[in-house]
């Protein structure tokens, strides 16, 4: 059974980058399609990025699209962050499907999820 890790949230200025990872300690990742997650203050989660089991396929929101980057190795999945904004802020989470491809954003379609790791984005 997965157990998903995040890490790499911090306080970081708007215009900064951050790099989150995503891990399950003793697995490999290689057999999941992963999201990332997020949820600000007083919003709902949304669904901000997906990547394939092969890594061939990305998807993002538009939110994020053009300043996040999704990526994998067998280990771990990474969100690049660039160029943040305030509005940015939130506890960011990655989730895994059991073995099926998901709907990238849509949370019933996850079955394991992290723990959530803070990004605030502020000067």
């Amino acid at each position: 059974q997965l157990h998903l890790v995040e890490s790499g949230g911090g306080l970081v200025q708007p215009g900064g980058s951050l790099r989150l990872s995503c891990a399950s300690p003793g697995f490999t990742l290689d057999e999941h399609n992963i999201g990332w997650f997020r949820q600000a203050p007083g919003s709902e989660r949304e669904g901000i990025s997906c990547i394939s089991r092969s890594g061939d396929v990305t998807t993002y929101a538009d939110s994020v699209k053009g300043r996040f980057i999704i990526s994998r190795d067998g280990a771990k999945v990474y969100l690049q962050m660039n160029s943040l904004k305030p509005e940015d802020t939130a506890v960011y989470y990655c989730a895994a499907p059991y073995f099926e491809t998901p709907e990238c954003f849509r949370e019933s379609d996850y079955d394991f999820w992290g723990q959530g790791t803070q990004v605030t984005v502020s000067s």
